[in-house]
């Protein structure tokens, strides 16, 4: 034990100092649009911004992502940067019924004009974000604001929201699963009582209506009555959402200990490994079927980074050496994609044979890597006396 915390810690380091030290300053200095404001969608692996329509989740996204800049180290970045991609946002995605437009422009001008659940939980999270920047009373109040809209515009009495106000979409558990994350982000700097609300339904409904029963893993695809998607599209499963479903899940039951979202969130972890892992290139892949077969075979980065928080959460609620062992080989696996010409940039996708395809790095992807380095460091030594449920899952 002693000798795979010798070289988790290894691993640590090195992950905190490229992102320091690499990420963080090209980011801020190449992947910021000094022209247009906000962020470029992709860098080219020279390090140079590729001119391309910018989504909606991409600014809340590097909002969370510089607002820990501060706290890794980086003084003095988290502020201009976070404002940086605030003001675009704000000047830019947000429609005059408060709900968050889809798509613009570099220069800012609309591309679509359309609402998509998904981009509405990305805009709580990146309130919350800027909000525990700047302590602006503002940001709180549009967030309930947006928060209200979204019960007022999109709320399904089967549980859950629809993901566009012409309900011309299917459910999807991805969505809903970027709300319970923007709850939680804004339960944890923000006492009112709908963020716990919010979060404790999304979690009944991922335990109640979500999770498989026989296998033990959540769909991609649902009716809005909240049964499997009536074609093939209702049996695709993606590892990656299963390890971040599990540490959402697990992020919850640190606050209410509840052992059976706790016990779930663990099988959600073990499925994943089990299924969803390639042990030859000992990457988790892009998505499987529900019995299990491969669906597509590929792996990009953002599986890996969720593959990591999800077992060191789990490593540290239950002291298993079998989460300490995956979160060390997944944590392997994400140092392999940031081996890069430009220091600081990534590569997105690995395929079948291993090798990297040649292409931009996403700037949506800072966030998972932040996310996942952040959990890397608050959870791979805690004690285990620290995990209050550490006896009743071992």
């Amino acid at each position: 034990m002693a000798a795979e915390l010798t070289v988790l810690d290894a691993s640590r380091a090195r992950l905190v100092r490229w992102l320091v030290e690499d990420a963080y300053p090209l980011w801020w200095s190449r992947g910021a649009d000094r022209q247009h404001g906000g962020f470029h969608e992709r860098l080219e692996q020279n390090g140079q911004p590729v001119t391309s329509p910018r989504r909606a989740r991409l600014h809340p996204r590097q909002m969370f992502a510089f607002s820990l800049a501060d706290e890794f180290g980086v003084n003095g970045m988290s502020k201009p940067a976070v404002a940086h991609a605030l003001d675009f946002f704000l000047s830019h995605y947000v429609r005059a019924d408060q709900l968050i437009r889809t798509c613009v422009a570099p220069d800012g001008s609309c591309v679509d004009d359309s609402v998509l659940l998904y981009d509405q939980a990305f805009a709580l999270l990146g309130y919350a974000s800027a909000y525990g920047v700047f302590h602006d009373l503002s940001l709180r109040q549009r967030a309930h604001t947006l928060l209200e809209t979204l019960h007022g515009r999109l709320a399904n009495p089967a549980g859950g929201f629809f993901e566009a106000p012409d309900r011309r979409l299917a459910a999807t558990s991805n969505s809903h699963m970027h709300l319970l994350e923007a709850a939680l982000a804004w339960r944890a700097i923000d006492h009112d009582e709908r963020w716990r609300r919010l979060a404790a339904n999304v979690v009944e409904l991922a335990c109640t209506k979500l999770i498989d029963a026989r296998t033990s893993q959540i769909r991609e695809f649902y009716t809005d009555d909240w049964h499997p998607a009536n074609d093939e599209t209702g049996s695709i499963v993606e590892p990656g959402h299963q390890f971040e479903w599990a540490w959402l899940l697990l992020r919850w039951c640190s606050g209410t200990e509840e052992e059976r979202v706790a016990k779930l969130a663990t099988s959600l972890i073990d499925g994943a490994e089990s299924r969803g892992v390639d042990r030859t290139r000992d990457v988790a892949i892009n998505s499987i079927w529900l019995d299990g077969r491969v669906r597509d075979v590929q792996a990009r980065l953002w599986p890996q980074t969720e593959r990591l928080k999800a077992n060191c959460a789990a490593w540290a609620l239950t002291r298993s050496p079998r989460y300490l062992n995956n979160a060390q080989r997944s944590a392997a696996a994400i140092e392999s994609y940031l081996r890069t010409e430009t220091a600081g940039l990534w590569r997105d996708r690995m395929n079948e044979r291993a090798d990297f395809v040649e292409e931009p790095a996403p700037a949506s992807s800072l966030y998972h890597l932040v996310a996942a380095i952040a959990e890397f460091s608050a959870t791979s030594l805690r004690p285990a006396e620290e995990s209050a449920l550490a006896s009743k899952h071992s």
